[in-house]
């Protein structure tokens, strides 16, 4: 498989990814070291999970059950890891402050049987601590050797800016990447967050990249939802993909896949690698068969005016001309 520098670190990456947040909430340890096989097996090197994932099962089962999974093989991959989102219900245990951030790296290496985090990631902005002390504390962690490179997600673009100039302010190691949700149908990042990177030289790592399932083709409009997939059996996520505008942009999009021949699997992959920053794609899978259709997905050389095609589609009045 393709692999890329993920931004201005020394991290080299499949252009695939696997998203790590089905472990312990829909898999159990079995499913998911079939997952995480397959996943190896095909060449994927880039695996992330975060300490809050396993939920509603329990918080840390995604990192236990992957770490159990790996095993010997977990040198040879780009182990990625998050904190910062509540970590129980009274929303106690959470933040970038340099006292949880130290608790909470020691939690995950525990539960990954690991001795160091590959990229560790801020999972949100921390308004209630000083910028200062999340990067002093994130430089203390790298220059320990417990984390090699650190990165941000879901951080709006003047953060990330302030975040990296106040990282060379202080003399300290700055963020390497931003993780957002970014696909077809959510194209925000591209308005301030990807220019911004662009001129920092950071790498980008879309998550939601199918839309919980929508850009794969099996739902239908108007038509019986699958059953226990994602979007039939979460309904936060059916209620925020399942608009009117996103049923209308995918089966437009369904049209040009057809007319070419291909499949919106491949689209939806093969758009996002096309894309400025974007270093590697992080996709779910909960069987071995989903992996390998992820990794196959890639292939597809869009040219120019597919892509002018696309952005007609998917942001309609505000396609930039045609060149």
């Amino acid at each position: 498989m393709q692999q890329r520098n993920l931004g201005p670190s020394g991290l080299r990456v499949s252009v695939v990814g696997l998203g790590c947040n089905n472990f312990a909430a829909r898999l159990d340890p079995e499913a998911t070291r079939r997952v995480v096989h397959a996943a190896l097996d095909h060449g994927v090197t880039l695996f992330d999970t975060a300490d809050v994932y396993g939920r509603p099962v329990r918080h840390g089962g995604s990192e236990e059950y992957l770490g159990a999974a790996l095993g010997p093989r977990r040198k040879d991959i780009v182990l990625a890891t998050k904190f910062g989102n509540p970590m129980d219900e009274s929303g106690a245990r959470q933040g970038a402050s340099r006292r949880y951030i130290m608790a909470a790296v020691e939690a995950s290496l525990r539960r990954l049987g690991t001795d160091w985090i590959d990229l560790y990631q801020v999972h949100r902005f921390d308004p209630l601590t000083p910028l200062e002390e999340t990067v002093r504390a994130l430089d203390d962690l790298i220059r320990q050797g417990k984390v090699r490179y650190v990165g941000v997600s879901n951080f709006a673009a003047w953060q990330v800016v302030d975040a990296l100039w106040t990282a060379k302010a202080l003399g300290c190691n700055g963020f390497v990447s931003c993780q957002d949700e970014y696909s077809l149908l959510v194209r925000a990042p591209e308005k301030d967050l990807i220019p911004a990177m662009q001129a920092h030289g950071l790498g980008l790592l879309p998550y939601f990249p199918l839309a919980s399932g929508l850009l794969t083709g099996k739902y239908r409009r108007n038509r019986p939802m699958p059953e226990n997939a994602r979007l039939t059996v979460t309904q936060r996520l059916a209620n925020a993909f399942l608009t009117d505008r996103n049923w209308e942009i995918t089966e437009r999009l369904a049209g040009f896949c057809e007319q070419r021949g291909r499949t919106m699997l491949e689209l939806s992959f093969s758009w996002l690698l096309a894309r400025p920053t974007v270093a590697s794609v992080i996709a779910g899978a909960s069987t071995p068969e989903q992996v390998a259709q992820n990794v196959k997905a890639t292939g597809w050389a869009l040219g120019a005016g597919d892509l002018a095609e696309i952005d007609a589609i998917t942001l309609g009045e505000e396609a930039p001309p045609a060149r």
